[in-house]
């Protein structure tokens, strides 16, 4: 770096810590990659992945200025004002500036936040996530994502089709790509703010949190297959994973275990849609449609089918094919880890 820095002029106009920082994030991506943990690093797509990260902050470079505005020290720029959507703790020694799809700048410390205290009452709840309803609780409650509204979406709808018929590296289309980035951008920050409020919530409430144990990536990957040998019902399976992603399954999960660090235990999935909270029975008639569950075996009313599994994930039992209740090591509760704030 620093012979490159003495040779090009272009690149000694830049701050040094920013660069280093630049190969650092490429090193620990190609770690990551030999250890078979992540993909091979891709090159960096413009308007994508734009943003820096800063590192050796003093305490001097972060200032509150009033309620809602503070200002931080940006090396070869100088003072540079932003927002306060929330205190800037003490002691942050670096931070990241990011660009959106949507031309937003945004500025994050890296600061690890304690964990929300449970109620000490041994609580337990169980939280089934679906997609017509995004979490429903054992104890009978419907969490719903929030989602574009109709006018929204037909906009979205319109905007997709001038993108298509605009050409490729014109001012139109850079206009029409910037205006869908906003109303996803919109749409996102939506999803992001309920499943802040809803997981905080959650923890704050309940000492022992259950939920499915899902692989959401690999439920939301594509089934168009290769040319050799083609996918089926690849329309369908678009509009699952683009529900399943509209409710934000992944991030409510991974929020839960940040905000209720340690009280977090994910159950095996299997058969609890099927088997009877009341009596335990398993069979797939159980499950009468998407919403309504009446047992064949017990005398049990129909009820809400998400709440019943719901119940199933709360008394944090496997259950086998047979309906035979498994041990109790399917209850996995989370490692003792927690991980900043987004």
């Amino acid at each position: 770096m620093t012979a490159a820095r003495a040779e090009h002029d272009w690149l000694a106009a830049g701050s040094q810590i920013v660069q280093q920082q630049a190969l650092r994030d490429f090193a620990q991506a190609m770690r990551n990659f030999f250890n078979g943990t992540h993909r091979r690093p891709t090159w960096r797509k413009a308007g994508v992945h734009e943003g820096f990260r800063q590192v050796s902050v003093k305490t001097h470079h972060v200032e509150r200025l009033n309620r809602r505005f503070g200002r931080v020290w940006v090396p070869k720029i100088g003072w540079v004002r932003f927002r306060l959507s929330r205190p800037v703790p003490d002691g942050v020694k670096s931070y990241r500036i990011t660009r959106d799809r949507a031309g937003r700048w945004h500025i994050a410390f890296a600061h690890i936040p304690e964990p929300i205290a449970g109620p000490n009452d041994d609580s337990v709840v169980g939280i089934d996530r679906g997609v017509a309803v995004s979490a429903a609780l054992s104890t009978g409650e419907f969490l719903h994502a929030p989602s574009l509204t109709p006018g929204e979406s037909k906009r979205l709808r319109v905007l997709r089709q001038r993108l298509a018929r605009a050409e490729r590296g014109s001012h139109r289309r850079a206009r029409t790509k910037l205006a869908i980035a906003k109303l996803k951008a919109r749409d996102r920050d939506r999803r992001k703010d309920w499943v802040e409020k809803a997981t905080t919530d959650i923890a704050r409430r309940f000492d022992t949190i259950r939920i499915e144990a899902l692989d959401v990536g690999a439920m939301t990957r594509s089934a168009r297959g290769t040319v050799e040998q083609p996918g089926r019902r690849v329309a369908q399976k678009r509009g699952l994973n683009r529900g399943i992603r509209g409710s934000g399954w992944g991030l409510f999960a991974a929020r839960l275990q940040h905000q209720a660090c340690g009280r977090v235990e994910q159950i095996p999935a299997a058969y609890t849609s099927q088997r009877c909270s009341v009596c335990g029975h398993v069979a797939p008639g159980n499950r009468k449609s998407q919403g309504v569950f009446e047992c064949e075996a017990c005398t049990a009313g129909p009820c809400n089918a998400d709440v019943n599994a719901a119940r199933n994930i709360a008394a944090g039992r496997a259950v086998t094919a047979r309906g035979d209740l498994g041990p109790s090591r399917s209850a996995s509760r989370e490692p003792q880890l927690c991980s900043p704030a987004a």
